[in-house]
């Protein structure tokens, strides 16, 4: 039985695959913008939301901070300004920023379309997303919804002051525009908000996987990571191409680029394309193989999962693109990080 698709991430905890620019979609009203929910806390035991989103040109939702929840934005396409604590930049494809609790910030797409990927953590926080909005049946987002978008949101959200994790900030004062500069180019040594320019920061190789991170369970407190994980079929097998089962770990991959074959453990091997969504949750044994000639998966985690692996057993590298050959590893150091990142092989 190969892995399901359903066009909505299911009422539990079990794998399944989301097809391009579906998952649970809905729009809050006048934001010409849509959300299309991958994972929350029914398929991650409250742990995360993974979800995309896109938006044409439309007003921003006003600057707010979150008690409890973290942020992060990752752009796949055209162009956000993104307030965050005090810095400002505007965003383009592969550009990331990440955004702990209590940081003042806010996302105005710029477009002419922007798309966006995101994780929330605790994954109950999109609830704020579907309090405010109403379900959409589109194609990508509705442009000609031309509804006030602040007469409709202000007493929905004065309604319910105090049920979600998101306090306005009327009178917020925000920074200026600022230039990208080299801090920008590395992740932080600790929990601190950030923004990463695309194509920066480490890489690290496990034998033919790549992995750069956007952000590590050192910067998120240990509640979620996200990298580009890299490889080719060319490589042959991988550590990945062995059956892994991480006990506490959900994992979501997006495929951005080529073949993804994903098989999970006493079932048969699904192969996802460029758009496509696979969540594997907590103790359920998967593996990865990599089908084209370049693959590129952005992958999710609500704690030490994949990128830890790679980053802990595998080496950095100055290579901007995956090398010609695959550099060897230690796999006598296998058994000994497996153990520490609660995974088995």
């Amino acid at each position: 039985m190969s892995l399901p698709f359903s066009n909505q991430p299911p009422a539990e905890r079990v794998p399944y695959a989301i097809p391009q620019l579906e998952g649970e979609r809905i729009t809050i009203p006048g934001s010409k913008g849509v959300f299309r929910i991958l994972t929350s806390s029914k398929q991650t035991n409250g742990l995360m939301a993974v979800f995309t989103s896109g938006a044409v040109l439309s007003d921003a939702p006003g600057f707010h901070y979150h008690n409890d929840a973290h942020d992060v934005f990752l752009v796949t396409k055209g162009f956000l300004k993104l307030y965050n604590g005090d810095k400002c930049r505007i965003m383009g494809p592969g550009d990331f920023a990440y955004i702990p609790p209590k940081i003042v910030h806010m996302p105005d797409m710029i477009g002419p379309h922007t798309e966006l990927q995101g994780l929330i953590t605790p994954g109950d926080w999109v609830d704020f997303f579907r309090y405010v909005s109403e379900p959409y049946e589109g194609i990508l987002v509705p442009e000609s919804d031309n509804r006030d978008l602040k007469s409709l949101l202000i007493p929905k959200v004065m309604a319910a002051k105090g049920k979600f994790d998101v306090v306005f900030q009327p009178h917020y004062q925000p920074p200026e525009l600022g230039e990208w500069t080299k801090d920008d180019e590395k992740l932080p040594d600790g929990p601190a908000g950030y923004f990463l320019r695309a194509n920066t920061g480490p890489r690290w190789m496990l034998g033919g996987v790549m992995s750069r991170p956007f952000v590590t369970t050192k910067q998120s407190s240990g509640l979620c990571a996200i990298s580009s994980i890299e490889s080719s079929k060319d490589y042959g097998e991988t550590v990945l191409s062995k059956y892994m089962t991480f006990a506490k770990v959900d994992h979501c991959f997006c495929v951005m680029e080529g073949t993804l074959k994903v098989r999970l453990e006493g079932s048969g091997e699904s192969e996802f394309r460029e758009g496509e969504t696979v969540v594997i949750p907590a103790g359920q044994a998967f593996a990865l193989d990599f089908a084209s000639k370049y693959v590129k998966v952005h992958s999710f985690t609500d704690g030490d999962g994949i990128e830890s692996l790679i980053h802990e057993l595998g080496t950095p590298i100055e290579e901007v693109v995956l090398p010609e050959q695959a550099p060897k590893w230690d796999e006598s150091r296998l058994s000994s990080v497996a153990e520490r990142l609660n995974v088995t092989f």
